[in-house]
């Protein structure tokens, strides 16, 4: 009777035996599969933010070539007439005028400078040196360069 009992529930748990066991592979392979989407969830994450990256950049670029275009076009416009000549006379007459204006009153506050130094007692070559300082030179080398290298350049661009 014993082993008719035992038989029968040995029987029974060796049945089940795969059964369970089908059941805990399942389960392994369900948080596998689990943990796979999630990585591949992480994944698109990294993807779509690169992507994002990627048309941010893009956009930003394309934004910089219309602006750099846009300036272009403006510079462009302020060296065509208008058709008006008083207009296109005012036009072309500020730059000249104002490089005169300030040439003057630089000019003048150097002499004064000088004048001022010949008042107080000093000599010709005190006045000069006192009028005239490095930052003077710098200028003026700027200037020149300006106006000479300018047609060197316009001559190599021809």
């Amino acid at each position: 009777m014993i082993e008719t009992l035992l038989g029968g529930l040995l029987g029974g748990a060796f049945r089940l035996a795969p059964e369970i066991l089908k059941w805990l592979d399942r389960k392994g392979e369900r948080g596998h599969e689990l943990s796979m989407q999630d990585k591949a969830i992480e994944f698109e994450k990294i993807r779509g933010a690169q992507r994002m990256s990627e048309i941010g950049a893009s956009a930003d670029a394309a934004w910089n070539s219309g602006a750099i275009d846009a300036f272009k076009d403006a510079i462009a416009a302020q060296g065509r007439p208008t058709g008006v000549p008083w207009a296109d006379a005012l036009s072309s007459s500020v730059r000249p005028v104002i490089t005169y204006w300030l040439m003057g009153l630089y000019c003048a506050g150097k002499t004064v400078a000088f004048v001022a130094a010949l008042n107080a007692g000093a000599g010709w070559g005190a006045a000069v040196l006192a009028a005239w300082s490095e930052a003077d030179q710098a200028l003026w080398a700027g200037v020149l360069n300006f106006w000479f290298l300018g047609r060197v350049f316009d001559r190599v661009k021809s």
